[in-house]
């Protein structure tokens, strides 16, 4: 089984309007992580950049100029990609993984597919993602009344997860406790 866990950080809330200048992820296949990667990206130019966006990622405007094109960022998530999946295989295909992914991740992952002239994003994931905020939902609902809220990290504290709270809104790190949270309640 071939999962892609990923977290993004993006300049705003909207996938349409707002782009991504943060993309962090882990390629697990089998249960055993192959890779993990990070790349800081400018996001598209024609993305609107809402200074609180930045301020949740601890970033500036000048700090977005000194990252990688939207380009290579594009290609470099393309070379991962393509060391683990055969694109032109329909059965050979990754599971996108994530913390609340599949209300707002999948959604600007896709659209940066997109504004890179790339429209076969399908040909690299399955149409269903495993989403750990639903299955956590699923794994503390007789728990749930307790907890102030359903973040990452206050789930991942409840799971009696080490969270440092300096390191939250990076998306790598977000990854890992990510990862965390799917190998404390997955059902395998």
């Amino acid at each position: 089984m071939k999962l892609f866990f990923f977290d993004l950080e993006t300049t705003g809330v909207k996938y349409w309007k707002n782009g991504i200048w943060q993309i962090a992820g882990m390629v697990v296949i089998d249960g055993e992580i192959m890779e993990t990667f990070d790349f800081k990206i400018q996001p598209n130019k024609a993305c609107e950049i809402e200074d609180e966006a930045l301020k949740v990622g601890g970033i500036t405007r000048d700090d977005l100029k000194s990252f990688i094109t939207i380009e290579e960022g594009y290609s470099s998530i393309i070379k991962v990609l393509s060391k683990y999946v055969d694109k032109f295989n329909k059965s050979d295909k990754f599971f996108l993984v994530g913390y609340n992914n599949a209300s707002f991740d999948n959604q600007f992952f896709r659209a940066f597919f997109v504004q890179n002239g790339d429209s076969y994003f399908g040909s690299w994931f399955w149409s269903s993602s495993i989403d750990i905020m639903c299955q956590a939902a699923d794994f503390l609902k007789k728990e749930r009344h307790l907890m102030k809220d359903f973040k990452l990290s206050t789930v991942a504290d409840f799971l009696k997860i080490e969270v440092d709270p300096d390191k939250l809104h990076d998306a790598l790190y977000d990854i890992y406790l990510t990862k965390a949270i799917y190998d404390k309640i997955s059902y395998k």
